[in-house]
């Protein structure tokens, strides 16, 4: 297969697999998602979800969130782990956002980047998500699936990012990379993996972890 037949095989499998594809993280509005994302950080998505209720419960928006402590904060959200960074940078970026943008998440990754707590992934997240604007967040599914599909070196998660643009067309990058989160989720786990169910990189995997999977396999 040639790159380009590759890229068409992907695309068409996670279609059908995934015709649509819900985000992962609840959320109401660009804000509420901006705080689910900055929280799933080295957290689950589900983790996540149990605890963004009741953080929103008590502020759903930055005026809201300010007027907690960073203590109150960081005792709500204790169970996704990393809280005392996690609500500096809660408490940090809404004062900000009220500062700054009258309450409103900006639309912009550059100024999304400049918040406390916020990285390129979650700023890439919350533009894809929230705004509709085209943008690759890369995690640790997608990481792992692009190179073991053999579009990327797997050197770093920027290359990675890097790499998924130049092979994918624009205008599916925001539908796209959930679909092959679920697909890593529930097809090519990194622990478990069962390459008989992996329909993808059975098919067009990169040789050398196909020939690991298979050595790993002998009795």
């Amino acid at each position: 297969m040639t790159k380009a037949e590759k890229v068409d095989f992907t695309i068409r499998t996670l279609e059908e697999l995934y015709p649509t594809v819900p985000i992962p993280l609840d959320h109401n509005d660009p804000y509420t998602l901006l705080i689910a994302v900055l929280m799933s950080a080295q957290s689950t998505d589900v983790r996540v979800n149990k605890t963004t209720p009741l953080l929103f419960a008590r502020a759903d928006n930055p005026f809201d969130m300010v007027k907690l402590s960073v203590e109150e904060i960081r005792e709500i959200i204790k169970p996704v782990g990393l809280s005392p960074m996690k609500s500096k940078g809660i408490h940090g970026l809404s004062n900000i956002l009220i500062e700054k943008y009258g309450g409103k998440v900006p639309e912009k990754m550059e100024l999304l980047e400049e918040l406390p707590a916020v990285g390129h992934k979650t700023a890439s997240v919350v533009m894809s998500q929230a705004f509709g604007i085209p943008a690759f967040p890369v995690d640790t599914h997608i990481h792992r699936l692009m190179y073991r599909w053999g579009f990327s070196n797997g050197k770093n998660v920027v290359q990675t990012e890097r790499d998924a643009k130049r092979s994918f067309p624009k205008a599916l990058w925001n539908k796209l990379h959930l679909q092959i989160i679920y697909y890593g989720r529930e097809y090519s786990p990194a622990r478990g993996w069962d390459l008989e169910k992996d329909i993808i990189t059975k098919t067009i995997g990169r040789k050398k972890v196909l020939s690991e999977y298979y050595k790993r396999k002998k009795p």
